[in-house]
């Protein structure tokens, strides 16, 4: 037990680490941003966006570090967020359209390489995340669902807005002490799946879902690899399968499409749910959001074959 515990530390370091990397510059350039008064010149050119799905504007910030740097980014400049009167259908409309879209300059450079087109499939996730938020916030307004305050005081405890420098380095380092505990949970969860069969499971179970969005069924596996674990992992399947086999354009092309809007289901998920995201807005409304968009995107090409060569490389 003694050393099954140390390999899953030595790993969630590793994974830490790369988060650090991440996160604290971005934790850096937000602080300053705010302190020089930049954050609000900023706010009002983001409004528009936001405004369209439920946020103020500060989200927009949050949601451009996650587009640009990634999910770990966007949730170094969460702190934005802690002060304003948040509701939980606002966190997670915010918290889905990061899993969305996010990391696009790296993401996408992945699925160009596996076939599909970089801005077809970055403007893709885009429109999807802002499509899905304007959904929610419809719907949460309408019915009152999810209109409840969502519990700020994970994102207070990362940074509150009105502290000094040596409050706000306190704060951040115990900020990132709960985030690396949290990596340990996952770390540990993903390992546990994967030795009990869960993983295999869950991957038997999603394949029917994938054929029904369109998807051929020799690329299902390796889609379901993405859609569960990342897309870095499935587009590097994808990739090698396609020097080894006659993948069509068309079948590339959805694969992509699918582990595009919907991956890391496991590990993405856990972290938006650790700041108070609701999971049937963050994972099922996502994923069968996927499954439509992705349907409707094999039927478009097999009505107009030509889009298929839009959307390949």
């Amino acid at each position: 037990m003694t050393a099954y515990l140390r390999a899953r530390l030595v790993t969630s370091l590793s994974v830490f680490w790369q988060l650090l990397r991440i996160t604290v510059p971005v934790m850096l350039i937000v602080r300053l941003a705010e302190e020089l008064g930049l954050i609000a010149l900023m706010a009002p050119a983001l409004s528009p966006v936001m405004a369209v799905v439920g946020l103020p504007p500060e989200a927009g910030l949050v949601w451009l570090a996650t587009l640009t740097v990634g999910i770990y980014g966007g949730l170094g400049a969460l702190p934005l967020l802690a002060d304003l009167p948040l509701s939980v259908a606002q966190i997670s409309i915010l918290s889905a359209m990061m899993l969305i879209a996010h990391a696009l300059p790296i993401e996408q450079a992945i699925v160009r390489k596996a076939g599909a087109s970089f801005w077809a499939t970055g403007a893709l996730r885009f429109g999807t995340a802002v499509l899905y938020g304007a959904i929610v916030s419809a719907i949460s307004g309408a019915t009152g669902w999810l209109a409840g305050p969502a519990e700020t005081g994970l994102l207070r405890a990362m940074a509150p807005a009105d502290a000094d420098w040596i409050e706000w380095l306190i704060s951040s380092a115990a900020s990132l002490a709960i985030t690396f505990a949290i990596i340990v949970g996952l770390i540990v969860l993903l390992d546990l799946m994967e030795r009990s069969g869960i993983t295999r499971r869950l991957t038997q179970a999603l394949q029917p879902v994938l054929r029904v969005s369109g998807l051929s069924a020799d690329m299902a596996p390796v889609t379901t690899v993405g859609v569960l674990l990342g897309l870095t992992y499935g587009g590097g399947l994808i990739i090698k399968e396609a020097r080894e086999r006659d993948f069509t354009p068309k079948a590339r092309v959805l694969a992509l499409s699918w582990i595009s809007l919907s991956h890391s289901l496991i590990e993405d998920t856990g972290v938006v749910l650790a700041i108070g995201a609701d999971l049937w807005v963050v994972l099922a409304g996502r994923v069968l959001l996927t499954l439509l968009l992705v349907r409707l995107l094999a039927t478009l090409m097999d009505a107009l074959p030509r889009a298929v060569r839009w959307l390949a490389v």
